[in-house]
């Protein structure tokens, strides 16, 4: 099963310069991808955008515009933010080419994938990587590792171009979407902080890493109920404690 480009979408998120959006649309044409989805950022349709797009126009006319970054990937399951910050999760951050090769290894019909690329002098904000299953980031010279925006979606658009036939067939078994994989988490950190394992300081710390745990864990719909099941159970039976953890 080849990967369904017109399944996969680029997003971005607030792009500051329109002449970068216009640029990212010529990009993705130039490998045969349609999707590009905005978060919030500049008009698309300032002249400096009509330019650069050149024959890609259309995809500024059907570009999607949505006001955070769980909207915009609410009906995806494959979603990778990229990112220059390495920060204590280094050890996970993708390459372009990893990043292809699971697209390609969970491609199915039903299976909507989205790339996600940040502002253009901050990136993606912690949080808002935290949304994404898997990091990516692009390796480049430590003298001058600051690709431009388009530039970054280019390299990320080719490698899924050459990613071609899934030697597998495709993922059966269909992975939960972003918005069900949220809706686990805001459950998950109200019930742990209930039952005071969180950190009422910081409770995105530990968060943090549960994501991590379970995005690995590539569940399905049906293991995100169970787990929502279990968290309905330990929220019902923890009525009335007091929140203090036992020693």
């Amino acid at each position: 099963m080849s990967m369904d480009s017109s399944n996969t979408a680029i997003v971005l998120v607030e792009p500051q310069s329109p002449g970068n959006i216009g640029m990212t649309c010529r990009a993705m044409k130039n490998m045969g991808l349609r999707q590009l989805r905005l978060v919030n950022g500049c008009d698309r349709f300032h002249p400096e955008s009509l330019k650069f797009a050149v024959s890609a126009r259309d995809l500024l006319e059907n570009a999607q515009v949505f006001p955070d970054l769980a909207s915009a990937l609410a009906d995806c399951t494959l979603t990778a933010g990229t990112t220059r910050r390495h920060g204590k999760y280094r050890q996970e951050i993708l390459s372009p080419t990893e990043i292809a090769g699971i697209f390609r290894e969970q491609a199915g019909p039903e299976c909507r994938a989205a790339l996600v690329f940040g502002r253009e002098d901050s990136g993606l904000t912690t949080d808002e990587l935290a949304l994404c299953r898997w990091h990516a980031t692009i390796p480049a010279a430590e003298e001058y590792g600051s690709l431009n925006l388009s530039q970054a979606v280019l390299i990320f658009c080719y490698e899924l171009g050459k990613a071609g036939e899934s030697p597998g067939g495709g993922r059966e078994l269909q992975l939960a979407t972003s918005a069900e994989m949220e809706s686990l988490f805001g459950q998950m950190e109200t019930c742990l902080q209930k039952i005071g394992f969180l950190n009422e300081q910081n409770p995105g710390h530990i968060m943090r890493s549960l994501r991590r745990i379970f995005f690995r864990s590539e569940l399905d719909s049906r293991e995100v109920s169970i787990l929502r099941g279990m968290l309905t159970q330990i929220d019902w039976a923890s009525t009335g404690f007091d929140g203090r953890k036992r020693t």
